[in-house]
């Protein structure tokens, strides 16, 4: 596993809870090269007096360095983690989900909230609708298989479906693929409404065409 080791006081951000490491507050880091070229490689995070801080995702190709996955001694970064967190995450939004219109577009995981650094999962069409993920970071897309096995669990949608934002997946390191995950690709156009709002949107892509009268 590797060690990142912070500078002497730029473990202070960490510590008061910020989840992300830049650059410019790495001392160092050891490990095998080919963990360090690996995005999302899991890594020891440790003071310049070698106390521990916690566990991250590290990315030598980001510009947000690592991402903290935990700061328990204890907790070990595996499948059991990300289990646990997308159950977390569809428990807290679960009543909104089931209250929600048949087209409405609504959150499922949001990244940082949810202690899943660079996810975004949004859910469209109910239970047997779509689930549209965006693994934004090197964290998550190593842990994609555990991810996507826990939403399918946990929501019971058969379908999802992998959404790429260029420029933030090559800013990570990562190829551009948009493809289905589990189940059925989304239809090209689906009837979005947000409150008073209703729009076609390509959920594949996430284009939204002209707004149609309410």
């Amino acid at each position: 596993m590797l060690i990142i080791t912070i500078k002497q006081g730029k473990e202070k951000s960490l510590l008061a809870g910020d989840p992300w490491i830049y650059p410019t507050a790495i001392e160092r880091v050891d490990g095998k090269p080919q963990e360090k070229s690996k995005p999302g490689s899991t890594a020891i995070v440790q003071t310049s007096s070698r106390q521990f801080i916690g566990r991250a995702a590290y990315n030598a190709h980001a510009q947000i360095r690592a991402r903290m996955w935990s700061y328990k001694e204890d907790e070990p970064v595996d499948h059991a983690m990300m289990k646990r967190r997308v159950k977390a995450a569809v428990a807290k939004r679960l009543p909104a989900l089931r209250a929600a219109g048949p087209n409405a577009l609504m959150p499922v995981v949001l990244g940082d909230e949810d202690g899943l650094s660079g996810l975004l999962v949004h859910s469209w069409g109910g239970q047997d609708g779509y689930l549209i993920c965006q693994f934004n970071s090197g964290g998550v897309e190593a842990w994609k298989v555990a991810i996507v096995q826990a939403l399918l669990a946990e929501t019971g949608c058969p379908n999802v479906y992998q959404r790429s934002d260029e420029l933030i997946r090559k800013g990570e390191g990562l190829p551009v693929i948009s493809r289905v995950l589990a189940g059925e690709e989304p239809p090209d156009h689906v009837l979005v409404i947000d409150g008073n709002q209703r729009y076609s949107m390509d959920l594949c892509t996430g284009f939204k065409f002209p707004k149609l009268r309410s």
